[in-house]
């Protein structure tokens, strides 16, 4: 089940596709779209990012982040691949699956994450979750709709 609506989003710190560290709390101050993704290269993950990433726009003024359980290479390039300059892909590679676990997203028979988008407003407060089903994609349409909540 996933995190509550109001909730404080847990904290963690994990590697990008550059192999620089990211800590959520470091980005208060800032709205954040938080994606939980199975993996980098399936069909639904790369239709999602795809979006993303050709829509700046709707996500200007927030940090847009990937989570999977995939290695800061495959993440590298995965990006490279989708073009996507405004996402930062995290790698929730070991200890595997612990973010997505925190999260409750972590599915373990499958050993990946779940698809879920968690909006997360400057204060480090989940405004709004789509947890789907793979191979569902979250509402992106709702979910930008939240994020503008949260810049104003």
């Amino acid at each position: 089940m996933p995190l509550e609506i109001g909730s404080v989003a847990p904290d963690f710190t994990l590697v990008d596709s550059n192999g620089e560290e990211v800590t959520l709390s470091e980005l208060r101050g800032t709205p954040v779209h938080l994606n939980f993704y199975p993996l980098a290269f399936s069909p639904v993950c790369t239709d999602w990012f795809t979006t993303i990433a050709g829509e700046e726009g709707p996500y200007a003024g927030a940090v847009v982040i990937g989570v999977s359980v995939d290695s800061k290479w495959s993440l590298a390039a995965f990006k490279d691949q989708m073009q996507a300059k405004n996402v930062h892909f995290l790698a929730d590679f070991h200890p595997k699956g612990a973010v997505a676990q925190a999260y409750d997203v972590y599915m373990e028979q499958a050993g990946i994450s779940g698809r879920a988008t968690y909006v997360i407003d400057a204060n480090g407060i989940i405004v709004d979750v789509d947890h789907v089903t793979p191979p569902e994609s979250p509402d992106a349409d709702r979910l930008i709709a939240a994020l503008h909540t949260c810049k104003g």
